[in-house]
């Protein structure tokens, strides 16, 4: 046989060949993977003009049986035909990747890609094996048992895990985005799935990853599905020293108040238990999300206490504790402390540098308003020259026509108004009978006048205030400048009057 010279093949269609497949394998890495549809148009274009080179140079990209020329081992030809079929594969994928799709189920459309995907690369393979190497492939599919059988052994664990994927992805049990609840009390959101693994972050924003053969051995709870909302209970013992159904009243109060939860379906209380210690029952209401149950139940927990000191009512001791049936309190003998103007100044943080002496004396200056289900405190735009504080009674705080938050005892309104002179941000209306202490203007003079530091906290503190209820829609640079300015203008008013 006759060597072809180097310069004779080069100077052939066949160099142009593979040159053409690597300038498409360099331009197809190049292009963006967001262009799917452009990738595929390069892909085809390239092998379309392969094909024609192939074609013209009257050279097949397979070895036909009893038909082999003195070319076939040539290197420039091998690397004709290899590259020929690696565009084919690719030509095809192309397809596979953007046409084949399932409506509504990407996660099986995914996997349905990811089999065919791979079908097509083990027939390319196969093919070059046979039709550029002219290896035998019915011997080596023969002989490939024993292979099958030392790989599956090797990698039986992997296999489980892509076994496992497959079927949940068909199974359908979670989706990306999914909160997830194991059994073993493992619980994230969902990730990342691949066909080895289940990435979840979890609430400490850990990433957890479970391989899928684990995981389809273990019971889970979606709980995203129907929605995202997620139920939570807690347990109350409160003292019996009032009716079970006013016990109750106040419970749906405090749950009525709470910012946290979602309002729909409504809270509810359950009484699980009643005996001379304590009433026992369960608050159950929902969240928006998994995500948001520990600042639910912080807050539950404090209106829970709030609404209980404001209506008299006393915690129970825990079930375990020792004490004497005649120590226990009673509706005749339970003596709670009543909630005066004091005892709600000095459990302020705003008031926490008075005296007591001064605390007193602020607290001698309030005045109590009553106000029925319905009314309306104050509305949006108007000035408030007192500084309100809820001492029973839910109040809810209206801006443009929708709930921005609720207030329970304990909170305040008005300060805006009494300290800087601004309008209010929200109309106040009253979801209950509500009892408020209004402390006015007067009663303020003498402590911003003989304390001017105090003023400087004062202001600190009521301007927090301010940006949490009154600016809760403003973000970023926008809610900083509010809150500079409101901030200012109180400053600036403590100071005129302290100088006056």
């Amino acid at each position: 046989m006759d060597q072809i010279s180097v310069s004779t093949l080069l100077a052939s269609p066949l160099a142009h060949l593979d040159l053409a497949g690597l300038a498409g394998i360099v331009v197809w890495h190049l292009m963006p993977e967001r262009r799917p549809n452009a990738r595929l148009l390069v892909q085809i274009a390239f092998f379309a003009v392969m094909t024609a080179i192939l074609v013209r140079s009257n050279l097949s990209p397979f070895i036909r049986e009893g038909g082999r020329t003195e070319y076939d081992d040539t290197l420039l030809v091998i690397s004709a035909r290899l590259l020929w079929w690696v565009h084919l594969a690719w030509a095809i994928i192309g397809f596979v990747r953007i046409y084949l799709v399932l409506e509504g189920r990407p996660r099986e459309a995914r996997l349905l890609q990811d089999l065919v995907v791979g079908t097509v690369y083990l027939g390319v393979a196969l093919s070059v094996l046979a039709f550029v190497f002219g290896i035998p492939i019915g011997t080596l599919v023969a002989t490939s048992g024993l292979v099958a059988i030392i790989l599956g052994l090797a990698l039986q664990n992997t296999l489980s895990d892509v076994f496992s994927g497959i079927a949940m992805t068909l199974g359908r049990a979670f989706a990306i985005g999914d909160w997830i609840v194991l059994s073993d009390g493992t619980e994230g959101r969902v990730i990342e799935s691949t066909w080895r693994a289940t990435h979840l972050l979890t609430g400490s924003s850990n990433v957890v990853v479970l391989p899928n053969s684990f995981l389809a051995k273990l019971g889970l709870t979606n709980v995203s599905r129907p929605d995202e909302s997620h139920l939570v209970s807690l347990a109350v013992r409160l003292a019996p020293t009032r009716m079970p159904a006013a016990i109750v009243e106040v419970m749906q109060l405090a749950l009525l108040s709470a910012d946290s939860i979602v309002k729909e379906p409504p809270p509810a209380v359950a009484l699980t238990g009643l005996d001379a210690t304590a009433l026992q029952m369960e608050l159950y209401f929902r969240v928006a999300s998994p995500g948001k149950r520990t600042q639910a139940r912080n807050e539950v927990f404090d209106l829970v206490y709030r609404h209980c000191k404001s209506a008299g009512l006393l915690l129970a001791l825990p079930a375990e504790a020792v004490v004497a049936t005649a120590d226990l309190p009673t509706e005749e003998t339970a003596d709670p402390p009543q909630v005066s103007p004091l005892a709600l100044i000095e459990a302020m943080p705003i008031f926490a540098a008075l005296t007591h002496q001064e605390k007193r004396a602020l607290a001698e200056t309030t005045a109590t308003r009553e106000y029925r289900k319905g009314d309306v405190i104050v509305r949006e735009g108007d000035t408030l020259s007192s500084l309100m504080i809820l001492r029973a009674g839910v109040v809810v705080m209206h801006r443009g026509g929708e709930e921005v938050g609720r207030l329970a005892p304990g909170d305040f309104f008005g300060e805006t108004g009494l300290l800087a002179g601004m309008r209010e941000a929200c109309t106040l209306e009253t979801m209950t009978r509500v009892t408020a202490y209004e402390i006015d203007q007067i009663a303020f003079a003498p402590l911003l006048q003989n304390r001017p530091a105090l003023a400087e906290d004062l202001a600190l503190s009521l301007s927090a205030r301010a940006r949490d209820t009154q600016a809760n829609a403003l973000h970023g640079t926008r809610h900083d400048r509010g809150q500079r300015f409101f901030l200012g203008a109180i400053q600036a008013i403590f100071r005129s009057r302290s100088a006056g």
